[in-house]
């Protein structure tokens, strides 16, 4: 399968899997225990029906909506995933250049193996930055200052990885960061040439954004081992707090299921909740993100703005995600197979056929605007 036959988020995974070795195309792939939150995220989507309208005029389409104060072409943000080197060289910088051709959003990760100014500079000047709140304060605070020096207009701090859920696919695989072959992946090594030749001449991979964490001396391996260590079991909200005294821009909260943490987010002053349980990836038997979603923009009732991550595959599912009230969705495997099967190139397929699909859903509808979607879209059989 070409790139130009790739028609749909699944052709991509495909792709991707082709062209990648087994254990890293599962560590993104995979989520924690039994995944059963994965397969919900995908799976409660799917049993969301339309209740289309006829007769409507749908000639004059739209689906550009604004963000926390962000122009967007289209309600969807490429959210913040880790370790994108590892799938193709400067995996950052390309899905920043990408995103900011196709006028869409997009978050980088704390984890990034491009670091914040370098995706400044090479990608685009207005990408969100993601935060985990670490033991090392100061390392949080010198992330933040070096956000605000970028002109990051917002900062994500995702709030649900206490300690790193079991992923048990990359156990049984072996996967380590550094990647390190073991005798019985020799065979499916030597079959990913084009990857292994990537790897071999691309950049270094390395957690750019922390590279002075581990020490003046630091490897990959270092840096993996402080980043185990950091893993911050006592962050409460006093902690956002102190984040908004430090923070000028706005800033969204990623990691919200529960409809009293939505309250506790307004209280304390957040602009975003973003629903998400990353990605099926922590607590497996959490609910799914758009299963929880109403929940949480009831209890918001309009005081912050709310976006959903989780088991976005098609364009339809955005729609969705508006019609029961979000104001966009983060999209993370979806862009990370685009990246894995043609870098730059693919991540732009993606979106490509992310934004058509919203386009003929909007369409066939009968609702030419997404801004106007409420739950009037949706088939009550559905609740």
């Amino acid at each position: 399968m070409t790139r130009a036959r790739a028609v749909t988020v699944a052709d991509l995974r495909s792709l991707a899997q082709r062209n990648l070795p087994k254990s890293v195309f599962e560590f993104i792939d995979g989520g924690a225990n039994d995944e059963r939150t994965l397969n919900a995220n995908m799976r409660d989507l799917e049993r969301i029906g339309f209740a289309p309208r006829v007769l409507t005029d749908v000639s004059n389409r739209r689906q550009s909506v604004q963000i926390l104060g962000q122009e967007y072409s289209s309600p969807l943000i490429f959210g913040p995933t880790g370790l994108s080197g590892l799938l193709w060289p400067d995996g950052d910088t390309a899905t920043a250049r990408a995103t900011a051709t196709a006028g869409i959003g997009y978050c980088l990760s704390t984890n990034s193996n491009g670091s914040i100014e370098q995706v400044a500079s090479h990608g685009r000047p207005d990408f969100w930055f993601q935060l985990y709140i670490q033991r090392d304060r100061a390392m949080v605070r010198t992330l933040v200052e070096r956000a605000v020096s970028a002109g990051c207009p917002v900062l994500c701090v995702t709030v649900d990885l206490p300690i790193q859920g079991p992923r048990e696919r990359d156990e049984r695989n072996g996967f380590t960061v550094p990647p390190r072959l073991h005798l019985g992946d020799v065979f499916d090594y030597a079959t990913r040439m084009g990857w292994l030749w990537r790897m071999a001449t691309g950049p270094r991979i390395t957690f750019a954004n922390l590279e002075r964490a581990g020490g003046d001396e630091s490897n990959l391996k270092t840096l993996v081992e402080h980043i185990s260590a950091q893993f911050d079991q006592t962050v409460t909200w006093k902690e956002i707090d102190w984040l908004k005294s430090i923070w000028p821009g706005r800033m969204a909260i990623k990691g919200i299921l529960n409809p009293q943490d939505a309250r506790l987010a307004v209280e304390h002053g957040v602009d975003a909740v973003i629903v998400s349980n990353h990605g099926g990836r922590q607590l497996d038997g959490a609910p799914s993100a758009i299963s929880a979603l109403p929940g949480v923009v009831e209890a918001v009732d309009g005081r912050a703005e709310v976006l959903m991550d989780g088991g976005i595959r098609r364009g339809s599912d955005v729609v969705k995600a508006m019609a029961l009230g979000a104001c966009g969705c983060l999209i993370g495997r979806a862009g990370l197979y685009g990246l894995a099967a043609n870098g730059e190139g693919g991540v732009m397929r993606a979106i490509e056929i992310l934004k058509k699909e919203i386009d003929t859903t909007l369409a066939l509808l009968g609702q030419p605007d997404i801004t106007k979607l409420d739950r009037s879209a949706i088939s009550e059989k559905c609740f």
